[in-house]
């Protein structure tokens, strides 16, 4: 039987032993480099907490807390990684730190694409809270909804609508749209058509709709109410009345409506003819019918009293706005809207 010689394991793991020893020494001799980057970073933190506590950073935003917690946040981080950089400078480790800024870059790509509408979202907000387009309470009218703004979250903008519906828009969707703001300008402008028969005179049909419009409480007399022709139509002239509103004393809807009910009356109390539309229709039969008697048409009297009608200004869902920045825990403390900042 033929012997076979054992190896030698002391001899095996001598070359590992020594590799390790000699990485175990370059370590050692190492420890004061990486102490040093360690306490650079630590400073460079320490450093971005301090800088971030300074008034400056709150001069930046002054009008909006969630710019002055945005640059915050901004300068830590950006302090934090100018750290990280001198760190790997001092390992002489700056080629695995261009890895780590591509492998960042590449990544920041992708999730840029994947959260596109938030993103979107957010830099709507940021942008938004900058230019201070409206201020809570306002009355707007955003991409075809109308209602009033309850707050403005870094992702959307909440209204309540005239019905008292919580209605909730993308700031991405807010920021592209066009607004309209009727709380910004608070005189506005209602109007209103009336038909006058043709064979009227139109100069004194205006000028008792007008006089009729003025007397009413809540339309200014500056600029003063007028008239003008609009249209000639197939049976009656269009009158077309205009007057002005200060909402915030009294109500535009109510004020419009009692405005169209007095035009209304005084016009037909003058005896202004307001006809209805006419239609002529031929009947063709071929049996002779006795003609029909002739029925002159009969004017209706005008029964509209001359009892007042409540025009003043009615905050009819400013207890649902309350409420809803009270109940939305996404609006507290974190609304960017500032009615005290300048606005765009």
């Amino acid at each position: 039987m033929r012997n076979t010689p054992m190896p030698d394991f002391e001899i095996s793991f001598t070359p590992a032993l020594e590799r390790l020893q000699r990485e175990v020494t370059s370590l050692v001799s190492a420890a004061p480099v990486f102490v040093l980057a360690l306490v650079v970073v630590v400073l460079a933190w320490m450093l971005g907490r301090w800088l971030s506590k300074r008034a400056f950073i709150d001069r930046v935003g002054r009008y909006n807390p969630f710019m002055q917690e945005l640059a915050r946040t901004s300068v830590r981080w950006l302090v934090l990684a100018l750290g990280v950089l001198v760190a790997l400078e001092i390992l002489d480790a700056t080629a695995l730190a261009g890895a780590i800024l591509g492998t960042a870059g590449v990544l920041g790509v992708a999730l840029g694409f994947a959260f596109k509408d938030i993103l979107e979202n957010y830099l709507a907000g940021i942008l938004m809270s900058i230019r201070q387009p409206f201020s809570p309470r306002d009355h707007v009218v955003i991409d075809g909804n109308e209602g009033i703004v309850a707050s403005m979250t870094s992702r959307a903008t909440i209204l309540v609508t005239l019905d008292g519906n919580h209605l909730r828009l993308p700031n991405a969707l807010v920021f592209r749209s066009v607004t309209l703001n009727y709380t910004r300008n608070p005189s506005r402008r209602f109007q209103f058509d009336v038909g006058i028969g043709v064979n009227e005179d139109l100069l004194r049909a205006q000028a008792i709709g007008i006089e009729a419009i003025a007397s009413l409480e809540g339309v200014l007399d500056t600029p003063p109410p007028r008239a003008f022709i609009a249209s000639l139509g197939d049976s009656n002239v269009q009158v077309r009345f205009l007057g002005w509103v200060d909402q915030r004393s009294h109500d535009f809807a109510a004020v419009k409506s009692e405005a169209i009910r007095l035009a209304k009356t005084a016009l037909e109390a003058a005896g202004m003819d307001m006809p209805e539309p006419i239609y002529r229709l031929q009947l063709q039969s071929f049996e002779a019918a006795p003609p029909s008697p002739a029925h002159a048409p009969s004017r209706g009297a005008v029964t509209d009293g001359d009892a007042a009608v409540d025009t003043r200004a009615r905050d009819e869902i400013g207890s649902r706005i309350e409420l809803e920045r009270a109940m939305d825990p996404s609006t507290r403390g974190r609304d960017l809207l500032d009615e005290t900042a300048p606005r765009e």
